[in-house]
């Protein structure tokens, strides 16, 4: 398939100018333009697809002709006047048409041969050996270092990638390389060369990414003794069975998978779909996702993601055609599954499932048994949530021991602990939430948990806290009102009431208290206690304020219990009880990866979360569950959790501010077609498997869907305290008939999720955040990474501004752009950062999507300069939003801050309601 050596006539409509152009080899050497070796080159490609049945075929002579005067007409084009062109731009063009042509099998056989060819000529290439460096085999022999394998190597990685210096790579690395050094350190020197390069130029993260992969085909390949002289297009159909039957002969893979048509499973692999990773991604699959033994990886990027969907597809009627399905999906990164199933799907213990829900029974045994169950569910990498609510306060009577209780307190101590023994199986740090409700005698100690002076034996340092909010507090608040605090053994119904019923039997207990029936309880002013879980919110990031009466009154599941909690990210709304451990399966879709040409792709996005919902659903009945009560729960409500991430990476692709009406708008819209997708999705599966066993009497069941369940909220609060946009754009007539036809599968559809790693290996920003900065070192457990905002520098080198100066100065103001005074306005507003957002901008978007969620959302607030007010208009606009939670409440210190917020207009915030000399916060 080689394009250009000697002269031919040229095809029809050939334009003239072509005649003086030359193409410059791989070895140098000078040839003239021939359009013939195009056509030779793409009917081989078209054969090596359709067979050599199709030769003299009409249908392909009129392609191949077709595609070969597309590129003769783009050469010719960026040479008008005659000049060189390269062979591999040649064959890129080759590439580029074969896809605009919409032959894509053509196009992928195309690419697979250049990149055997390539390989080919790796290894025909004589020695480049070094004057003087060695280095040392596996086998303790040594040899010259071979410079023109290096050189090979980066010219590799680097091909396609504009911006990218190999030979300056090279030279770079070879300063740092000593006499004597082992074979396998070449290749990391090389990757820490290009990976330094990253904040100058984001094309170096593929770089490093390609240079990494090409160090973990040596590492795989060792140990699953494959060829290593083939290109990865031939080595991964081998890997993928090597792969399995060793992760089955180390009793870590399900010896199910042996099943697979692994020929066929290995024939749909897309090796040219690695190139699709930048750095962070690739290295941290590689320290922490791939299935490796004795410290070697079994797994390359596509055999890691076709394991997981194997595991995903084991009870398909169709096994073999749902995992290439799944496959298709993960490995386009266009979804992508949670944590928990990337780490376990297809291993012996596939504990897919990402969060787990608890509510502590008033009981030492129960409280000692919700310990031990977090510990069993942590161990294979589960978020928690414990509800601690029912347990009495301190001071409270003790019947058994006629003593007195020590309060939550102290079991919480406890749990802080057994979530840093424990620790997801060595592959992240266990994560538990406690949450409390806010008329538990212990709130106040509560609160303090997590500050850094008093009595640290009531600090809990390393698990999160989250407060569990009732509207009554916040009409107390808004009314300048008391508030009453009780012991819930004093009054246990008020843990599974909401809305006007918790409102009357809480009147009704605070009348008890007032005729001295109830001796256990204190009365302080709404606003003091509001003003404390503000200040200490500002203090410490926790307790989180999530509130109780719009989880519930909007929950479809509300006929069967209570939500007592959220979950370890504050995204999860499912009932728990002392039978049911809440359980949900978490996966997002990566919203970036559907805008095309400045618009959302709808037909992409259904594909998506079709199959995506499929695959979630399957979950529930694959994953190995801890403990019985949580098998139990998800096998009976069958909750799963679709969320998104790349919100803001979808927001540069459109051109859009995250501080601007278009923005919000563009939540809506989004979170409308995504939860039209999921609900009409989870209804066709209903359809094919039958409805979740609970589903009678549920909302849906009810016929009331997300959007029509604000009336159910919006009639329990008194009048103003919901403004809420409910606005529809979609038609949801045929949603609805669908689901009074056939039911719902799954009891829950929906759930945004902070998507932190997962963004990290897709490569985009983390589910609904703005961006951090433009440009900072990112740390988690595989290392510091520089990330530098890729849409900024593209839109920085259009504009002509993107040189060394830029990064110093983008060094300089902590990644912001605000003060750098070349830098256009419009850019300045579209590339604000979290903290130069005003966050009422952040909530007003997570409203226009909490309207179509069934659950809640992970809802970061970025706030640079904190003040009581600020901070008490924040919390009080979600709750009027409907906002079911947040998340943590993000603030950096004066000393902290270079660049000025960005001047966005907001909505004005209302007049501070803790607003007193003795208000830490407002101080």
């Amino acid at each position: 398939m080689t394009t250009a050596t000697a002269t031919r006539p040229a095809p029809s409509g050939q334009p003239a100018n072509t005649r003086s152009l030359q193409v410059i080899k791989r070895n140098g050497n000078l040839v003239s333009f021939d359009p013939g070796k195009i056509s030779v080159a793409v009917t081989k490609a078209f054969l090596a697809v359709e067979g050599d049945d199709v030769i003299g075929s009409a249908r392909i002579h009129d392609s191949v002709e077709r595609v070969t005067r597309q590129v003769v007409h783009a050469i010719s084009r960026r040479l008008r006047a005659g000049g060189k062109v390269h062979i591999e731009d040649i064959q890129d063009q080759v590439e580029l048409a074969l896809m605009r042509a919409e032959e894509q099998q053509v196009a992928r056989a195309y690419v697979l041969y250049r990149e055997a060819r390539s390989q080919q000529r790796a290894q025909q290439q004589p020695l480049e050996a070094h004057p003087s460096l060695t280095i040392t085999r596996f086998d303790g022999s040594t040899a010259p270092l071979d410079v023109g394998l290096m050189k090979t190597q980066v010219e590799q990685a680097c091909h396609g990638l504009s911006g990218v210096d190999a030979a300056s790579v090279v030279e770079e690395t070879l300063r740092g390389l000593y006499n004597g050094i082992p074979e396998q350190d070449v290749l990391s020197a090389l990757v820490m060369t290009a990976r330094s390069r990253i904040e100058q130029e984001p094309d170096y993260s593929a770089v490093t990414a390609r240079l990494l992969l090409a160090q973990l085909h040596l590492e795989t390949g060792a140990i699953l003794e494959l060829p290593m002289e083939q290109s990865l297009a031939q080595v991964y159909p081998q890997a993928l069975k090597a792969c399995i039957e060793a992760g089955i002969r180390y009793e870590l893979l399900d010896p199910a998978l042996a099943a697979f048509d692994l020929d066929r499973l290995g024939a749909a692999l897309q090796p040219e779909r690695d190139h699709l990773f930048g750095f962070l991604g690739l290295q941290t699959l590689y320290d922490r996702y791939f299935q490796h033994w004795q410290g070697q990886r079994l797994e390359l990027p596509q055999v890691f993601f076709m394991r997981v969907a194997m595991g995903l597809a084991l009870r398909e009627d169709d096994p073999n055609g749902r995992a290439i399905e799944f496959y298709q999906l993960l490995s386009s990164f266009d979804y992508m599954a949670s944590t928990p199933t990337l780490f376990n799907s297809g291993t012996r213990h596939s504990q897919l499932s990402s969060c787990y829900l608890t509510t502590v029974g008033d009981d030492l045994g129960d409280i000692y048994s919700a310990i031990k169950d977090n510990a069993l569910l942590s161990k294979w990498a589960g978020g928690l949530g414990n509800d601690w609510t029912p347990v009495r306060a301190l001071g409270a009577h003790i019947k058994g021991t006629n003593g007195q209780s020590q309060g939550v307190v102290p079991f919480l101590k406890v749990v802080n602990d057994t979530a840093v023994a424990v620790n997801q199986g060595g592959k992240r740090k266990g994560a538990v939430c406690a949450y409390l409700e806010s008329w538990h005698l212990d709130i106040e100690d509560f609160l303090e948990l997590r500050k850094n002076t008093g009595d640290e034996r009531r600090r809990t340092h390393d698990m999160n806290t989250a407060n569990w909010v009732p509207d009554l507090l916040m009409e107390r608040l808004r009314n300048d009102q008391h508030w009453t605090l009780f012991s819930p053994n004093d009054v246990p119904d008020l843990h599974d009431l909401y809305g006007n019923a918790f409102r009357e039997r809480y009147q009704h207990y605070e009348a008890m208290a007032a005729r001295g029936e109830i001796e256990l309880f204190k009365t302080i002013p709404a606003k003091q206690l509001w003003r404390k879980m503000l200040t200490v919110l500002f203090e410490t990031g926790h307790p989180w304020i999530t509130f109780k009466d719009p989880c519930n009154l909007r929950s479809p599941q509300q006929h069967q219990g209570v939500v007592h909690s959220s979950n370890l990210c504050t995204e999860i709304t499912l009932n728990t009880s002392a039978d049911e451990i809440a359980v949900c399966n978490l996966g997002s879709v990566n919203l970036a990866a559907h805008i095309h040409n400045g618009e959302l792709d709808i037909n992409q996005l259904e594909t998506t979360v079709n199959t995506a919902v499929r695959m979630l659903d399957n979950v529930i009945d694959i994953n190995f569950y801890a403990v019985p009560q949580a098998r139990e729960s998800n096998l009976r409500h069958r909750p799963v959790g679709l969320g998104l991430m790349g919100f803001q990476d979808a927001l540069y692709k459109l051109k859009l501010a995250y501080a601007s009406p278009e923005a919000v708008e563009f939540a809506d819209q989004t979170m409308e077609q995504i939860s039209y997708f999921a609900i009409r999705a989870s209804a066709q599966l209903a359809a094919e498997r039958g409805v979740y066993p609970s589903y009678e009497d549920s909302l849906w069941h009810r016929g009331i869907l997300p959007i029509d369940s604000i009336n159910l909220l919006q009639d329990a609060r008194l009048d103003g305290d919901l403004t809420l946009n409910t606005d529809a754009r979609l038609d949801w007539t045929p949603v609805r008939e669908l689901v009074a036809q056939h039911g719902m599968r799954n009891s829950n559809v929906m759930a945004i999720a902070p998507t932190a790693t997962i963004s990290n290996i897709v490569g985009v920003s983390q589910s609904i955040e703005p961006t951090y900065q433009n440009l900072f070192v990112k740390s988690n457990l595989s290392g510091e990474f520089t990330v530098v905002n890729p849409a900024l520098v593209a839109e920085l080198k259009t504009a002509g501004l993107w040189d060394n100066v830029m990064v110093n100065d983008l060094k300089y103001y902590d990644g912001s752009v605000q003060q750098i005074d070349r830098i256009p306005d419009e850019l300045k507003a579209r590339y604000a950062t979290a903290f130069e957002i005003d966050a009422r901008w952040l909530v007003e978007a997570a409203a226009r999507r909490q309207k179509w969620l069934d659950q809640a959302q992970s809802l970061n607030l970025y706030m640079a300069e904190p003040s009581g007010k600020k901070l008490d208009a924040l919390y009080q606009l979600a709750w009027e939003r409907g906002l079911k939670t947040t998340y943590y409440l993000r603030s950096l210190g004066a000393t902290g801050v270079n660049a000025q917020a960005a001047p966005v207009a907001a909505p004005q915030p209302q007049v501070c309601s803790i607003d007193e000399p003795d208000c830490e916060a407002c101080q």
